[in-house]
């Protein structure tokens, strides 16, 4: 059913808030402080909007207010804080500044704890400030004995590790490029991503532990070598094999480093604008895009991320569940840039139990936890109940990302994890390696949304024309402002055509970026899935996550996969689902599914066929691939399964006799 034009289920969410900060906590927070400092009082009616609508008219002041108050290190600042131009990818900000982004993450007192690191087998350890810039300040100095300077890129095929971060650090430090993946990608995985960049230096490991069970790496390594002809020097860190010598090519990582004792940083003061990351798309449709990101845009936005929308601040303990081949390995490495500390986490969420990052978040004394949308789904159907069981007391934010959280998830947040906590589903993209929509600590959390459009991005909801949508209404995410953090280009020839093309063609030379979305009633948003993945039944479109939302709530469901399937000239919807052991998908099942769809969404959400599968294929980093689900039950070639988790998953959706 539709009413008014708004779907059944927009009508039944958020009754009521799940959490209302204490208005006197919310006066003290960053986002207050810095709100009344431009003069609005953010915890009265309409702040937000008010803080929001500046930020985007007055770009020039908003950015330069980011800058003052999160205090950004810097030799020059430049003459303006945005440059306009006719075309938004061509707008620049803080043109003529001259910084080091490795500098913002290592400034401070040395003996202050800037790393929390642990892993599966019971490693447990802090490092100072102190400690990290001496690792710093000696792997820069074996890159400059190498010969790597500003511009070339560093390649760092390494677990999440307090080694990796360091890297990162030394080779901002000297200018270089960063581009780094997990080692669990295979061989073809990392070469389409590093052989596009042509590394100088690549520093991997030669092996990982996941799960309990030990990964060697040294036979894909020499693999990658081969296929990497400009790296000059392989550094290898021994996580497994340290008793035997490096692979044969290599170099020891604390053997390369030892010539070069710690000392003073040379922190190499560049252009705002000067290339820190190369990140890839999931390359799920093709060869993955690799992404130039620049160091003044990353650093500006994460700040005002972490210390305006999360409510990072100095001393604070920040978690993320990743990987070194997810941008929220970036995102929290920036960090160290508002003071605080980052928490990291090498392995399995769930091993030795589910309770293992709960039992982190206690000891090391978290204060943000984030992870992904499914994670918190499979607490849910594992009936984990961390508040029963951990004080959890330092928690203040718990951060959602990677797909929508559903409002089962943000009620499963507040009923079993922690009553008092600010949940902020944020999503963005490793597009601009930030979020266009995001938290705000002075506001309500409503069941299912994003609270806000980010600080400084004058989102918008559009049809396919490019009008601008009614509140309830579901369309394109378009972001209609320049901002710091787009990226540069894309890495390789005709790199500034082909990212002009993705990201600007679709709307005149404005940000879109393939989100479908729609307002609330409360100044939020709700993502219903990729717009490129969206249901087109009889001409109607319909978002995926309006089904997962229904059908994985179900404790039948472990979870699900819909795609709509060519048929006639029309498009019929397709459901896979994941079974609990011991259930069967009988007729009686089916029809519960169907019913529950109908009610909660629409007669046009319902699937015409619903199939059982053993698995279901996602990214990396834990995403549905609805479209690689697409392409398999059509027949079609999929381009690139080294992006996939589980690409053997892919074989369930084959030849289906069912979808004939």
């Amino acid at each position: 059913m539709v009413v008014a034009g708004r779907p059944q289920y927009l009508l039944t969410m958020g009754t009521r808030p799940l959490w209302t900060p204490d208005r006197d906590k919310a006066a003290h927070t960053n986002l207050a402080r810095f709100s009344a400092a431009a003069g609005i009082d953010i915890v009265a009616e309409g702040g937000y909007e008010r803080l929001h609508r500046w930020s985007v008219q007055d770009p020039g002041a908003f950015w330069a207010a980011v800058w003052d108050f999160c205090g950004v290190v810097a030799s020059e600042r430049g003459s303006a804080p945005v440059v306009e131009a006719e075309h938004m990818a061509d707008v620049r900000f803080f043109d003529g500044a001259r910084l080091n982004f490795a500098e913002n993450l290592l400034h401070g007192v040395n003996d202050e704890v800037v790393m929390v690191f642990a892993d599966e087998s019971g490693v447990y350890t802090k490092t100072s400030r102190g400690q990290l810039r001496a690792l710093v300040a000696r792997l820069a100095g074996a890159m400059r004995a190498q010969g790597v300077g500003p511009g070339d890129r560093v390649a760092c095929w390494m677990p999440n590790v307090p080694e990796a971060y360091a890297v990162m650090l030394a080779a901002a430090s000297v200018g270089a490029v960063f581009s780094s993946t997990s080692p669990d990608f295979g061989t073809a995985g990392v070469l389409d991503r590093f052989g596009q960049i042509e590394p100088v230096v690549l520093f991997a490991v030669d092996g990982y532990v996941y799960g309990g069970q030990e990964f060697d790496c040294r036979e894909r390594l020499g693999e990658i070598q081969a296929g990497l002809p400009t790296v000059e020097v392989t550094v290898v860190l021994s996580r497994l094999h340290s008793e035997q010598c490096p692979p044969e090519g290599t170099v020891d990582f604390d053997a390369w480093i030892e010539p070069h004792p710690p000392g003073a940083i040379q922190f190499e003061q560049l252009p705002f604008d000067h290339p820190l990351y190369v990140l890839y798309s999931s390359g799920t449709t093709g060869r993955p895009k690799c992404i130039v990101h620049r160091a003044g845009g990353i650093l500006l936005k994460h700040l005002c991320e972490h210390q305006l929308h999360c409510d990072v601040r100095p001393g604070d303990r920040v978690f993320y569940f990743t990987t070194t081949g997810w941008m929220m390995w970036n995102w929290l490495a920036s960090a160290l840039a508002s003071g605080a500390a980052a928490v990291v986490w090498d392995g399995n969420p769930v091993h030795p139990s589910p309770y293992t990052l709960f039992d982190l978040v206690d000891r090391a004394g978290v204060t943000l936890f984030g992870t992904s949308a499914r994670y918190i789904d499979s607490l849910r159907k594992a009936r984990v109940a961390p508040r029963r069981t951990h004080g959890l007391s330092t928690l203040r934010t718990i951060c959602s990302t990677g797909s929508p959280l559903s409002p089962d998830g943000f009620d499963y947040v507040y009923q079993e994890v922690k009553a008092d906590v600010h949940m902020a589903s944020i999503s963005g993209g490793t597009d601009l390696c930030g979020c266009l929509v995001a938290g705000d600590p002075t506001a309500p959390v409503w069941s299912g949304e994003i609270q806000r459009p980010a600080l400084g991005l004058d989102i918008q909801v559009l049809d396919g024309d490019g009008s601008r949508l009614e509140i309830g209404q579901f369309g394109e995410l378009v972001c209609s402002s320049p901002f710091p953090s787009q990226p540069l280009r894309f890495w390789g020839e005709g790199g500034d055509e082909r990212y002009r093309a993705a990201y600007f063609d679709r709307f005149e030379g404005r940000w879109h970026q393939g989100d479908y979305i729609c307002a609330t009633e409360h100044g939020g948003f709700v993502i219903s899935g990729r717009s490129d993945a969206t249901l087109n039944p009889g001409g109607v479109r319909i978002g995926t996550a309006e089904i997962y939302r229904l059908v994985d709530a179900m404790d039948e469901v472990v979870e699900s996969v819909v795609v709509g399937q060519p048929v006639n000239g029309d498009t019929r919807v397709v459901l896979f689902v994941k079974l609990m052991e011991g259930i069967r998908l009988d007729e009686e099942l089916q029809a519960a599914i169907r019913t529950i769809i109908r009610a909660g969404a629409s007669p046009r959400h319902v699937p015409e066929v619903i199939c059982a599968v053993d698995d279901i294929p996602r990214t990396r980093s834990g995403k549905t691939v609805e479209l690689a689900v697409r392409d398999a039950i059509c027949g079609r070639p999929i381009v690139n399964i080294e992006a996939l988790d589980n690409p053997e998953a892919l074989d369930h959706f084959r030849n289906r006799p069912e979808l004939v």
